[in-house]
């Protein structure tokens, strides 16, 4: 009776989610191929097998359709194809090809359901599949949360390997003999004779075939770029300055502009006088957009210089004007009303809290800016026929949307050239500069339009991290962590961010606790409430999202509590933690700094350990205690990712990582007064020195059974283990960012 009883609660599980996806969804739809949009205006000859390759003349295309921002995914995607196509790198061409369902995004669907990535239940993966469903049929092609190595990995091998078999039935048709016979390499099939056809010559009887879509990808074993150490695509026209980003776009004809928008973020404009402006040398015009006005000129420096001259009676804030306020705000949202979801409650932890001897402790992390280095910036030429936007961002369709919106035409008549970001940490998941360069072109049809923002504009109007505060209680007993009750409170960045981008995402809002309820310790008294924060300045993904401040929380605290316990950080983490991949990278960390030998006067040594976006990420980080403040010495980073495509990449992007957190954690917060963000540029948030860049150690593991992105999950660990450090090398414990509030680096 128990069998049949398992049977028919999987049978009402599979049937619920067959309703779910096919009714809703439709499973026809969700199971059919997406078109192929390299079809449309293919040229005689040409040949396309599916949405990622094209053959055209001499020349081959791999279609990469994720963003890069600086973490190198046109080169890793590829990389991916070209493993299996047989390509070598200088054979083909990279574009990000144009938006189209076709791309959409599968790996979406890990970080949209309220599971733990550690939870591979039939319930868990059925509503991953289920997720994944409506991913597709949204047709959702985002870059963003570490998903593009996930989502590229498998069907970016399938596509190369789709193409390299139907190029040789291309040539078996050609030469009359079988495929089995045949072989690829280096761009050409290879006849038993050694004959070598290449695939450009094969392109036109490829074009006449329908795509073999029966293969069988290649065992890891016969990899030759997979793995192995590359050099990016894009590393000498970066090295060299000859590599375009959507700032260096030239449109002949265009015309340069700037905003000036409210800089209390949704404020109104009252009034303005643009008398001296309108004289200035090569100012063309004045206009109205959304929450302020636009310049436009020869050249963005006049535009920017005459934007300055503009004298505005801006509207209030429509939140605290002070951030005194904000922080108030907060801290009285640790209420019942305001309480977005108990995310965890294993044991009993107001219990054992309740029962007397618990330790508490309060911690925050601040506003902090995006800041990438090319600013913001849109070239838009909006013709009666359709729109041609030049720029760099992260969620391509979602933007044909809002500017087809703007201007009146239809989605499919917007042409978005993708360029390559010169960062963005999330800040090109935006989309205000965009619909104001529609605004702009719109009222100047005909014109191209180049939008640029100057640095403080971009400050200014940047939708910083959220800002938060973690209480904690926790017990100790025996020498061991017993028991945590963990409360966050945070304004929702995804109610924020996606209402300007107009979807709609019900539910609670996972990133307010992302980093802390989804940790794979099995204490044996866990909670781990979040609550949503009303009312407050508008905010946006940053790297890392809701990990960067509660790895901060949950594993400072941790640490606090193994203080409290008398026991080693690194051996009750290790004690704690039920994860196998987990702690294969506690056991890593510690095996590569050491831990637990002699480390001379005045030095200190923290473990922080965060899993985020399903990559479990450990980082020790030793100090020296100086007379002039604390230096950063080393850094030791373990994570695991199931499968690094590229080990040079990889190190890059979390020693970049490491770096780009300890900067922020350091220095940089975004406050408000009157209103409006105080800090106007570098200067005022300021990153980490180069003199001050500790040497930086990386191992990458790959015991996961899931292909995982790196670009985010370094930073999350990196404040915690800072933190702890300092508390080891000095006694002082630190609970709000930034540090430099509290004690001095050098």
């Amino acid at each position: 009776m128990a069998s049949v009883g398992k049977i028919a609660r999987r049978t009402f599980l599979i049937g619920s989610a067959a309703v779910l996806g096919g009714v809703a969804f439709g499973v026809y739809k969700v199971r059919s191929p997406s078109a192929n949009p390299l079809e449309d205006g293919l040229a005689q000859g040409a040949a396309t097998f599916n949405p990622w390759v094209i053959i055209e003349g001499d020349k081959i295309t791999l279609i990469g359709p994720h963003g890069d921002k600086g973490q190198g995914v046109a080169h890793s995607q590829a990389a991916l194809i070209a493993e299996e196509m047989d390509l070598e790198f200088g054979q083909f061409d990279v574009s990000f090809g144009k938006p189209a369902a076709a791309y959409w995004n599968r790996a979406l669907a890990d970080e949209g359901v309220p599971f733990m990535s550690t939870d591979e239940s039939f319930t868990a993966e059925t509503m991953r599949g289920v997720m994944g469903g409506l991913t597709k049929l949204l047709g959702m092609q985002i870059t963003g949360g570490s998903t593009a190595m996930p989502d590229s990995f498998d069907k970016l091998r399938e596509a190369g390997a789709i193409a390299r078999e139907t190029l040789k039935a291309a040539a078996a048709q050609k030469s009359g003999i079988n495929t089995t016979a045949l072989k690829t390499e280096a761009g050409h099939v290879i006849l038993p004779d050694g004959t070598k056809l290449s695939y450009q010559e094969l392109a036109p009887i490829a074009a006449g075939l329908e795509p073999v879509t029966d293969v069988t990808l290649r065992d890891p074993s016969a990899w030759r770029l997979i793995g192995k150490p590359m050099q990016r695509l894009d590393i000498i026209a970066k090295s060299t300055g000859t590599q375009t980003y959507g700032i260096d776009v030239e449109v002949p004809g265009a015309v340069h502009a700037t905003v000036k928008v409210n800089p209390r973020q949704g404020g109104a404009l009252n009034g303005y006088d643009a008398s001296a402006a309108k004289e200035m040398r090569g100012v063309k015009g004045i206009v109205e957009i959304t929450g302020g006005v636009a310049v436009i000129a020869d050249n963005t420096w006049r535009a920017i210089q005459a934007a300055e001259a503009i004298d505005f009676d801006w509207g209030e804030a429509p939140y605290p004007a002070e951030q005194d306020q904000h922080w108030e705000a907060i801290a009285a949202s640790f209420t019942e009303d305001k309480l977005d979801k108990q995310w965890r409650d294993d044991g009993d932890a107001a219990a054992a809290v309740a029962a007397g001897g618990a330790f508490a402790a309060e911690y925050r992390a601040p506003y902090v800016a995006h800041a990438p280095l090319e600013p913001l910036n849109a070239t838009v030429l909006v013709e009666e026929g359709g729109v041609t936007v030049w720029t760099g961002h992260q969620i391509p369709r979602q933007l044909q949307v809002l500017v087809a919106e703007i201007t009146g035409h239809e989605q499919e008549q917007v042409t978005l050239h993708n360029q390559f970001m010169g960062g963005s940490f999330g800040h090109r998941l935006e989309f205000e500069h965009i619909k104001q360069a529609a605004e702009i072109a719109n009222q100047m049809r005909g014109t191209p339009v180049k939008l640029t923002y100057s640095r403080e504009e971009d400050f200014a109007h940047d939708f910083p991290r959220h800002i938060g505060m973690a209480r904690a209680a926790g017990v100790v007993k025996d020498g061991k962590v017993e028991a945590i009750d963990l409360q966050v409170a945070m304004p929702s960045v995804v109610e924020s961010q996606m209402g300007r981008a107009k979807i709609p995402v019900p539910g609670p809002d996972s990133q307010i606790v992302a980093g802390s309820w989804n940790n794979p310790y099995d204490l044996p008294n866990y909670r781990m409430r979040g609550y949503r924060v009303p009312g407050l300045a508008p905010v946006s993904s940053w790297r890392s999202v809701g990990a960067s401040a509660n790895g901060f929380f949950f594993d400072s605290f941790l640490d606090e509590l193994i203080h409290e316990a008398g026991a080693d950080p690194m051996e009750e983490r290790l004690r704690l933690i039920g994860h196998d991949a987990s702690r294969k990278v506690l056991e890593a960390v510690a095996e590569m700094s050491s831990w637990g030998g002699e480390l001379g006067p005045n030095k200190g040594r923290g473990v922080a350990f965060v899993e985020s976006f399903g990559v479990p990420t450990a980082e020790v980080i030793e100090v020296t205690n100086t007379d002039a403040g604390i230096k950063i010495d080393k850094v030791w980073v373990a994570a695991d990712v199931g499968t690094v495509v590229d080990p040079v990449n990889f190190e890059n992007l979390v020693q970049g990582g490491v770096v780009f957190a300890l900067g922020h954690a350091i220095n940089s917060e975004i406050t408000y007064a009157d209103g409006m963000a105080e800090q106007a540029n570098y200067w005022d948030a300021e990153g980490m020195r180069l003199r001050q860049c500790p040497e930086i150690f990386v191992r990458g593991l790959e015991n996961g059974d899931k292909v995982r992105g790196i670009g985010e999950p370094p930073v999350p660990p990196a404040a915690p283990a800072l933190a702890n450090a300092i508390f080891a090398a000095t006694g002082q414990r630190i609970r709000e960012m930034p540090f430099s509030k509290h004690i001095d680096f050098v």
